[in-house]
């Protein structure tokens, strides 16, 4: 049989591999590049940016929990500006999509990021964090209510023209499906999900949270089975690409997530302890299409039939 074809599109972006690098364990990408051939990646996300510098939250900021790992790091980055001068002129050299994840604590924060950004060559698309606690609303989440959510991205989507728009959702909601249709119906050309379930790791003998933030965000393959069912059912419920992630390790994790309806994959964690994790399920998912005698892995994407 002949390789198969791992090509995928997103809005338009064609991609040579559904294997994408997730925001926050990659970096902006060019800290791998002795490691990794970033050019090999269906894309990556860079590490969220917000309006200004943030220095992130107090150490200790990651701990390690049974089969995953809990983070507390405060959204650390440079700012958006200072990517734009310092970081994105290399990256734009690059022959792979690249996606700049965006977020801020109120409305106006996104669309001055965003703003910034439309400004500058070398991207291929946004991502929405909307994780993160609106300070005008009392601190609530935008991805928790359907009403901010829908007021984020429609200020993002009138903010943006040259680039589509990827809402990264949250899995900590009750209705998934409610949610990914508010960001489509706000403008929302894609959504990415799961981000980080919330949790909580205790120091038994100091009786005390073991992050320096008290919680964190729990990923790895402890909650894709949690990922795997709110992208399957927010495949179902809206009409615009979907890009999963949540505990993917290996290609055969890329294929699950695609038969419940991604169209693409980000993975995250796997990457936190071993960079080359991305080149590495590339590799997988081709043979596990190969051994399937699948030609495409577009002939995958949701294929998932339920039971009874």
């Amino acid at each position: 049989m002949t390789a198969p074809d791992l090509t995928t599109e997103i809005c338009g972006i064609r991609l040579r591999t559904p294997v994408i690098a997730s925001s926050g364990t990659f970096g902006y990408g060019l800290e791998f590049a002795d490691i990794v051939d970033l050019n090999t990646l269906g894309g990556f996300v860079v590490k969220g940016l917000s309006r200004e510098p943030i220095r992130g939250n107090a150490p200790p900021r990651v701990v390690e929990t049974a089969s995953g790992m809990l983070n507390s790091i405060g959204l650390q980055n440079v700012g958006v500006r200072a990517f734009v001068a310092d970081k994105l002129p290399k990256l734009a050299q690059l022959d792979t999509a690249v996606f700049a994840n965006v977020f801020g604590y109120a409305p106006e924060d996104y669309v001055e990021v965003l703003r910034v950004l439309e400004d500058a060559d070398g991207l291929a698309g946004y991502e929405l964090n909307v994780s993160c606690p609106n300070t005008k609303h009392g601190g609530m989440q935008f991805a928790s209510d359907p009403g901010l959510l829908g007021e984020v991205v429609g200020l993002a989507r009138r903010a943006v023209s040259k680039r589509p728009l990827i809402v990264k959702l949250s899995p900590n909601v009750t209705e998934i499906a409610v949610m990914a249709k508010a960001a489509v119906e706000a403008g929302a050309d894609a959504i990415s999900l799961v981000n980080t379930l919330v949790g909580l790791a205790v120091d038994l003998n100091e009786r005390r949270p073991r992050l320096g933030a008290n919680f964190g965000g729990l990923s790895g393959p402890a909650i894709k089975p949690v990922a795997l069912r709110m992208v399957y059912q927010v495949a179902q419920a809206v009409k615009v690409p979907v890009i999963g992630l949540g505990g993917i390790a290996t290609g055969e994790d890329v294929a699950e997530f695609m038969i419940c309806g991604a169209t693409a994959t980000q993975v995250g964690t796997a990457t936190f302890w071993d960079p080359e994790t991305p080149q590495r399920l590339i590799g997988e998912f081709s043979n596990f299409l190969q051994k399937q005698s699948v030609g495409s892995a577009r002939d995958l994407v949701g294929t998932l039939q339920l039971n009874g």
